[in-house]
């Protein structure tokens, strides 16, 4: 698709008169000042050698679980590669040990939202080749085997959305409704998962255009979504991705506010967005600067930009680099760390890899 990035409304950092320089010829706010690189360790890989785009996963019984997800098995989309979507499931019970089979989601699933919650891996939505599902479920480790458990349905069918967890409220924004990338969503749901009975709330809608692929975060109640991409009809009639740079907020007692705006466009970077030291990390993902690159199959990936924003005074700092940037790869907390698993390493290809950084 082709691709369009959003520009910014204003500067949001204090600049030197290099940066300042930068600034204006990049017409995008930089990084403020450096932050902690977080210190990445690689785990074991997943079995599935081509690896999953979209997958759920959580910890639950003092395990990882890793399920669903889509991939190329045969060819690459360039040269008439189909898609597939799995529903496998893999865990990991000790950080050092390897993965195993663990058992199978309802449904082969991908692109949904995945948060852990009370020693369970809520799955949220997704979808196949055919569909999207408003299907909500939890799984759970327990005595060596994979139990599956329905929650309350949410309003409509969603992939490509993001959510997180503030206490007990699990928040979904965005995404499409159906395959196609025709059409994003700005609907905003909430459900209260320590309820007597949880039912899903619609919310006021995201502020701004409709959006798919966003990070999501949450931090002492408050939701969070940053960049994503809008959907727009160029010149010809072609449908093609706005990359954007907003951010936003969700209070529950003030509704949505706007934060400053991005330095860049960061879009599918592994969701839910881990917060560590009061700073939401943006963990690289599609920043739409090699998008549409040719011919795709010497695409060099995705970059390898890590971006923090800091919660305190509000701004964005330079965190380093992401030693193997994904796209469209969950983020889940286990044992003291943050695990990214598995994802696209650039369109079209997956990587079995699965890393992780400590939480302090």
């Amino acid at each position: 698709m082709n691709r369009t990035r959003q520009p910014p409304s204003r500067p949001l950092t204090r600049c030197s008169a290099i940066g300042l320089a930068l600034l204006l010829a990049a017409c995008r706010p930089a990084p403020s000042s450096a932050a902690a690189t977080p210190v990445w360790r690689q785990l074991a890989s997943l079995p599935d050698r081509f690896g999953v785009a979209g997958a759920y996963a959580g910890a639950s019984g003092g395990a990882l679980l890793v399920a669903g997800g889509a991939n190329f098995p045969e060819r690459m989309p360039w040269d008439g590669g189909r898609k597939a979507w799995h529903r496998e499931a893999y865990v990991l019970e000790q950080p050092d040990g390897s993965w195993r089979p663990a058992g199978q989601l309802p449904r082969p699933l991908a692109y949904g939202v995945s948060v852990s919650f009370h020693d369970s891996v809520i799955c949220v939505g997704g979808g196949d080749a055919n569909r999207h599902y408003p299907d909500v479920f939890q799984i759970r480790w327990r005595g060596g085997g994979l139990h599956t458990e329905p929650l309350p349905a949410l309003p409509c069918a969603l992939a490509f959305m993001s959510g997180a967890l503030a206490g007990d409220i699990l928040y979904v924004a965005g995404g499409t409704e159906e395959p196609g990338e025709q059409r994003a969503s700005r609907r905003f749901f909430a459900l209260d998962l320590g309820a007597a009975r949880p039912a899903w709330r619609e919310l006021d809608p995201l502020p701004g255009p409709a959006r798919m692929l966003t990070v999501a975060a949450a931090h002492q109640g408050v939701f969070y979504q940053f960049g994503g991409v809008a959907l727009a009809l160029d010149a010809a009639g072609k449908m093609r991705r706005v990359y954007l740079l907003e951010a936003l907020a969700y209070r529950p007692s003030r509704g949505w506010a706007r934060l400053p705006d991005l330095p860049q466009p960061c879009v599918a970077a592994p969701s839910p967005a881990p917060v560590a030291g009061g700073r939401i990390l943006l963990l690289a993902g599609d920043d739409g600067s090699r998008a549409g690159f040719q011919p795709p199959e010497k695409h060099p990936g995705f970059a390898n930009t890590l971006l923090a924003f800091d919660l305190s005074p509000g701004r964005w700092l330079a965190a380093g680099e992401v030693p193997a940037p994904r796209a469209t790869a969950p983020c889940a907390e286990w044992r003291r760390s943050f695990v990214v698993p598995s994802g696209e390493v650039r369109p079209g290809i997956r990587s079995p890899e699965v890393w992780s950084f400590p939480k302090y």
